[in-house]
């Protein structure tokens, strides 16, 4: 008979219709091309197109009818084996019992469409003449989005899941990749759910802030009827012992004596990328000065070649107490300011 459409669907020989459909869709969801990207897309791509296929002649009572009874080879050549007389294993052929019949396979994405609440005639034109076809699966910024047939709404959509990646304020400086190990309930070729691993890779940008979101389209759970959910992860900054972020700027405080605060000095800093900066102290410093230096801040995100500001907020230390020596000669010292 040549391929078995009934093994490749997973269904026995008197499935019905319902049967076939639940079937299809089991088996489309896990192999459409575009929920596997990547060294899988092939591999996915082929056994898409024989899920479809065999959904196409199994529902299809014509299609199916001469299938049944005569093969694969029977229905798409249409002729059908006949042994001759005498016993001899060579076949010859004789014409079909449907002379009419023309085998005509359907598309597969319009079988997909056409399933998943789209119609086979649902296409749109891009605006240059050329048809282009609306399909279930879209590009990352409209995954999961309706089906644009003229009568049809799509699968519902799992609600996105969202989780949260804590970031150290250095990551978030020069970029990181963080490695998420999330487990996800999948329909396996059978039909029974079982639970899988899987590592998603996030690339922490330079310059990103709290609430960024990264979004990895359908990675959630797999359920019948329903397009997987969204897995979305939600930065989230991790306190720093010596810096605070102020939307582009980083902040710092450092802490100076009197003397410093009259007489100069040279601040140390080790920047969050382990550069080591002097900043030098020359005038007479105020409580609540600010020292601010361009370009030392955070990267800004959308124009890497830019920085936000360092600012160094100064808090004086003042003695706690002067001898009598000590204030006579500070008053002497001060006498003309």
């Amino acid at each position: 008979m040549g391929v078995d459409y009934y093994n490749i669907l997973k269904v026995n020989r008197n499935a019905s219709d319902d049967d076939l459909r639940k079937a299809y869709r089991r088996l489309a969801m896990i192999w459409h091309p575009d929920k596997n990207p990547g060294p899988k897309k092939h591999e996915a791509e082929t056994k898409f197109k024989q899920v479809s296929e065999a959904y196409d002649v199994l529902s299809d009572p014509q299609k199916r009818q001469i299938y049944d009874l005569y093969g694969e080879e029977a229905l798409k050549s249409g002729q059908v084996p006949h042994p001759p007389r005498g016993g001899t294993h060579h076949f010859h052929t004789q014409p079909h019992p449907n002379p009419s019949f023309r085998f005509n396979p359907r598309d597969a994405e319009d079988i997909y469409a056409e399933l998943f609440g789209g119609s086979s005639s649902s296409k749109i034109h891009n605006g240059r003449g050329r048809e282009t076809r609306d399909g279930f699966f879209r590009s990352t910024a409209n995954a999961g989005a309706e089906f644009s047939g003229a009568s049809s709404s799509a699968s519902r959509k799992a609600p996105a899941v969202e989780n949260t990646v804590m970031c150290s304020l250095e990551d978030l400086y020069k970029g990181a990749k963080k490695k998420m190990k999330v487990s996800k309930t999948i329909q396996d070729v059978s039909g029974m759910p079982r639970i899988v691993e899987e590592i998603l890779t996030i690339e922490i940008k330079p310059g990103w802030k709290k609430g960024t979101k990264i979004t990895f389209p359908e990675k959630g759970n797999q359920e019948p009827g329903v397009i997987p959910s969204d897995l979305v992860f939600v930065v989230d900054e991790k306190p720093h012992p010596f810096f605070v972020r102020e939307g582009n700027d980083l902040v710092v405080k450092q802490e100076i004596s009197l003397l410093e605060a009259l007489t100069g000095k040279t601040l140390e800093l080790i920047t969050l990328d382990g550069r080591n900066l002097r900043i030098p102290l020359t005038e007479v410093v105020r409580p609540g000065h600010e020292v601010v230096v361009p370009n030392e801040g955070m990267p800004i995100s959308k124009e890497l070649h830019r920085r936000g500001n360092l600012r160094i907020k100064i808090d004086v230390r003042y003695p706690t107490r002067l001898t009598e020596v000590q204030k006579s000669e500070l008053s002497r010292v001060l006498a003309g300011t």
